[in-house]
């Protein structure tokens, strides 16, 4: 089964961040109070659950409870933040990303190739 990484502290997140030039990194931004962010979360674990192909690392950080993690992500990789928000990371730099309603399992398999645990 494949794994979320929590990041809780700005150490797991260099970790990760360096770890991006060995396998792309896709870190999913959440606030824990927000309905449409909880939409998100599931369609992102969903999708996280069938990728079992090893192709991406994943990695989740809650926005409210981890600020820190949360602030330095956007600061090192200059992305605005949003949440909820999808960051697909490669070499240390970002790829793309996506907020709100538009992170679903489709656009997720669009982006990244549908998993190969999905159904049909």
């Amino acid at each position: 089964m494949t794994t979320i990484h929590q990041l809780q502290t700005l150490e797991q997140w260099q970790e990760a961040v360096q770890s991006s030039s060995e396998r792309p990194l896709l870190v999913f931004k959440h606030s824990t109070s927000c309905p449409i962010s909880a939409g998100a979360h599931e369609e992102y674990t969903n999708f996280v659950k069938d990728s079992a192909d090893g192709k991406f690392d994943f990695a989740i950080v809650h926005v409210i409870e981890d600020r820190p993690v949360s602030n330095a992500i956007a600061e090192r990789l200059g992305v605005q933040h949003k949440s909820p928000q999808a960051i697909l990371v490669q070499d240390g730099k970002p790829v793309w990303d996506e907020s709100h309603w538009r992170i679903t399992y489709e656009f997720l398999s669009e982006k990244l190739g549908k998993p190969e645990g999905a159904s049909e």
